[in-house]
């Protein structure tokens, strides 16, 4: 069985919630996407009141980008993604993040484990205490605390995840500052993603050169939509000055 794999090259995600996505601005935001060559679209949200699958279907309906399920709970499991991300909550000590709401899922995701991404998933004190704090009910490791941060993603890394997830979350003040970024990076040997808190294209360029394999944005785009062909502008050429 071949599972399903982020390439390592400088990539570029789009985050949409199924309660914040109006269908104006789905369509909107999609066309931005497609012209700009956005890498991966990613649908999850922390609260659900919207369905994940019929928003799944209206992306497909809309563009080819690959979609990769973020589910922020269970109620957002759904076998239509093209990948799933399999979250875990390192950062935190809340048992039902790291492994209790997988046990549940596992049946229903048994028969798609082709499409599942493991994703150490480590939140970063980034400024005001964010939704996902709230929901997750644990503790941002502080961004003072570099060391903390390394160690979990080493840990994670050797616990088999295919991948470090430095989120500042959702409406964060701050993101994820990029010497944390580089010292994870250094440490380990699978792709590092960041999101949360990336508001300009300055961010966005110290995010990469920090290390970052993919750059997740969300609520940024939703404020700002220009936001994502500056960041695709951005990939295109870091992609460019790595290779040359």
């Amino acid at each position: 069985m071949t599972r399903y794999k982020f390439p390592r090259k400088t990539s570029i995600a789009l985050l949409l919630d199924p309660d914040k996505t109006t269908p104006e601005g789905l369509d909107n935001i999609l066309k931005i996407a497609a012209e700009c060559k956005t890498d991966y679209i990613l649908a999850g949200g922390s609260i659900t009141f919207n369905s994940i699958d019929n928003l799944i279907d209206a992306i497909r309906s809309l563009c080819t980008i690959p979609i990769i399920l973020f589910p922020g709970n269970l109620l957002q499991l759904s076998r239509k993604a093209d990948a799933i991300l399999l979250l875990s909550l390192i950062s935190g000590r809340n048992p039902e993040l790291l492994i209790g709401n997988h046990v549940i899922a596992a049946p229903y995701l048994r028969s798609v484990r082709e499409k599942l991404i493991s994703v150490g998933y480590i939140l970063v004190g980034c400024g005001r205490k964010t939704s996902v704090e709230y929901i997750s009910q644990t503790e941002a490791i502080p961004a003072d605390k570099s060391d903390l941060v390394v160690a979990t993603a080493l840990a994670g890394e050797m616990l088999g995840f295919h991948m470090i997830y430095l989120e500042a979350g959702s409406g964060a003040d701050n993101p994820v500052p990029p010497g944390i970024i580089s010292a994870v990076k250094e440490n380990i040997s699978v792709p590092v993603a960041v999101g949360g808190g990336l508001k300009s294209g300055k961010e966005i360029t110290e995010a990469y050169r920090a290390g970052a394999n993919l750059v997740i944005l969300g609520n940024g785009c939703e404020k700002n939509p220009g936001l994502l062909a500056e960041a695709c502008s951005i990939r295109d050429q870091m992609r460019n000055t790595l290779t040359t």
